[in-house]
């Protein structure tokens, strides 16, 4: 047994030997690489030298002195001139947040003729260390004491295009009136060559921040958000502080249009810190809002909508808006969930009406013409669309769409599916579209002749789908009204989608919180509370026709068809039972 003890011994000795020189440089290299990237994520970072980063030239709390003018020119060396000096401060400490930080004024400004006319003007500012001038032509001036910023004070925007909106009933309109709008037109039409005209508003409010940032900078490495606003002393290298005119908050609707009748513009004045957190804020809202502009998702004076909401609104107020509003996405798209469930396995039309589907189609397909022909944005467009598609989508599983191929053009021909036509639930729906038609009818031309007569459109095209839009909206609850008689004759409610129907239940809740809460018009806030009384009737249906098991529900199947199969279930696991013992 002595040599295979001894041939053992040897493999372990051969086993135990020191690693080759490549393990051991393989090794090292390995430690060496773990210890960079360690020392890299590990390790306190080395300040930079004082030399390679630039800093504030001025000091947080120094004494500051302003001068405000106002100029036709954009470059302004004019500092003798006291006409246009309009606003002279002292002693306004730097990045101090306190009341003598904050300095306002309010003037009315009278404009040139030059102005009137699609003129230019500009609000040039300096600040200078307290005794020291803002003129760079006086003995005293110090490069490194003073620094300014210009801003302009008029805004350009394009005309507003004319509306081309008309009366299209005659009888209304006097003969001179007629004419004077075909002549308005005609000129309107001859304008519009590819020409865009643009009109100088006035901003009544200008607001100078200066930015509280003391931050160290590395030399060519200043963060890209706040490198285009930083004003660089050429011979130090080091920065000043950073005047921010500051128009968030000034909205559109507040500009006023500069024209020959204009003889005096209010301007408002204010000078005060912000803080780096707040600026940069700022500066990324209205990034983002004209991004979302560029891509068509925000149309112009939405954003102006948004910010009105936080600027009028109560915060309390707004926070719950924000929570309610979410709940109210969640249901939604439940609702909308659940109802593709439902028709998607629904295997029976009996108790529900074809017709209401057709008719919500229709309805569904009015509204995103309307979109279509007002210049809407595309994402609502694709919503309105895509609900289109399913409204289309459940006309198939509520009756056999075919092809009809017989004539030269291929026509779409629709059949009541069996389980529908086959019951008393077609004879009940036509009775209620009888005589609810007749009433619809009644009011969508009632409603069509007095939009004809007393509103302007811009063509009749346009007047049919404004009619058929607003008679979707006010007696949209109508097309509810035949499942309720439906309801009512069967004595069941079994076949409908209760689950989809409590969550839009839950969103009309919801929208009778926001009836109260925010400004809308009184026909859409009384067709908000319409739909409440059609579901509380379908709850009161629900309430009144017990559960019968002879009910089908909406899956094809009825209660005693299932205890049937759980019956002949038990028997048949009884009999194989049986088998097995025997």
């Amino acid at each position: 047994m002595a040599p295979p003890a001894a041939g053992g011994g040897g493999e372990r000795q051969q086993q135990q030997q020191p690693p080759g020189f490549g393990q051991t440089i393989t090794g090292i290299i390995r430690i060496a690489v773990f210890w960079y990237f360690a020392s890299k994520f590990f390790s306190p970072k080395k300040p930079l030298e004082p030399s390679l980063q630039i800093s504030n030239l001025f000091e947080k709390g120094e004494v500051l002195d302003m001068w405000f003018y106002l100029s036709e020119h954009e470059k302004f060396n004019d500092f003798g001139n006291e006409d246009a000096l309009v606003w002279h401060e002292t002693s306004i400490p730097y990045a101090f947040w306190g009341p003598e930080s904050t300095r306002s004024l309010s003037f009315k400004y009278y404009p040139s003729e030059a102005l009137k006319h699609n003129g230019s003007l500009y609000a040039h500012v300096f600040f200078a260390r307290s005794g020291y001038p803002p003129d760079p032509s006086d003995p005293e001036y110090q490069p490194l004491a003073a620094f300014g910023g210009m801003h302009s004070v008029v805004i350009y925007m394009p005309k507003s295009k004319a509306d081309k909106r008309r009366s299209l009933w005659g009888a209304t309109v006097s003969e001179g009136a007629t004419v004077s709008e075909v002549v308005d037109e005609a000129q309107d039409d001859a304008n519009d060559d590819g020409t865009v005209e643009w009109v100088s508003y006035w901003k009544p409010n200008i607001t100078v921040n200066l930015v509280d940032d003391f931050t160290r900078y590395p030399k060519n490495a200043v963060p890209p958000n706040i490198d285009p606003y930083m004003n660089l002393e050429p011979k130090t290298g080091n920065y000043y502080p950073t005047i921010f005119f500051n128009e968030f908050w000034l909205l559109r609707d507040k500009l006023i249009p500069i024209n020959d009748t204009v003889m005096d513009l209010p301007l408002h004045l204010e000078v005060g810190p912000i803080s780096m957190t707040k600026w940069q804020m700022f500066l990324q809202i209205d990034q983002s809002f004209q991004i979302h502009r560029s891509y068509g998702s925000m149309l112009e004076g939405e954003a102006d909508e948004l910010k009105r909401v936080f600027l009028e609104g109560n915060p309390y107020l707004l926070v719950i808006t924000m929570v309610v509003s979410l709940f109210h996405s969640i249901f939604d798209f439940l609702a909308f969930k659940n109802d593709i469930q439902f028709w998607n396995k629904n295997k029976s039309m009996e108790g529900l009406s074809a017709k209401s589907v057709v008719v919500s189609f229709i309805s569904q397909l009015i509204v995103f013409l309307y979109l279509l022909d007002n210049d809407t944005s595309w994402m609502i467009l694709a919503s309105s669309g895509i609900g289109c598609c399913i409204e289309f989508w459940k006309i198939g599983k509520a009756m056999h769409i075919e092809i009809d191929r017989s004539g030269k053009i291929p026509k779409l021909r629709f059949r009541d599916r069996e389980s529908y036509s086959g019951n008393k639930t077609k004879e009940y729906d036509d009775l209620a579209m009888k005589y609810l038609s007749y009433v619809l009818f009644f009011l969508v031309a009632c409603s069509s002749v007095y939009s004809l007569k007393y509103e302007r459109h811009k063509s009749w095209y346009s007047w049919i789908l404004s009619s058929l839009t607003s008679c979707v909206y006010m007696f949209g609850f109508i097309m509810m009204c035949p499942q309720l008689f439906i309801n009512y004759k069967l004595k069941s409610v079994a076949h409908l989608p209760w689950r989809q129907m409590t969550y839009k239940f839950l969103n009309t809740i919801i929208d009778d919180l926001f009836a109260f809460v925010i400004k809308m018009p009184t026909l859409h806030r009384l067709s908000v509370f319409r739909d409440d009384v059609i579901f509380l009737i379908y709850l009161y249906q629900r309430w009144v026709y017990p559960v019968d098991k002879k009910r089908v529900n909406e899956f094809g199947f009825a209660g005693e068809d299932e205890n049937q199969a759980s019956a002949s279930a038990e028997i048949t696991d009884a009999a194989e039972g049986e088998k097995k013992t025997n």
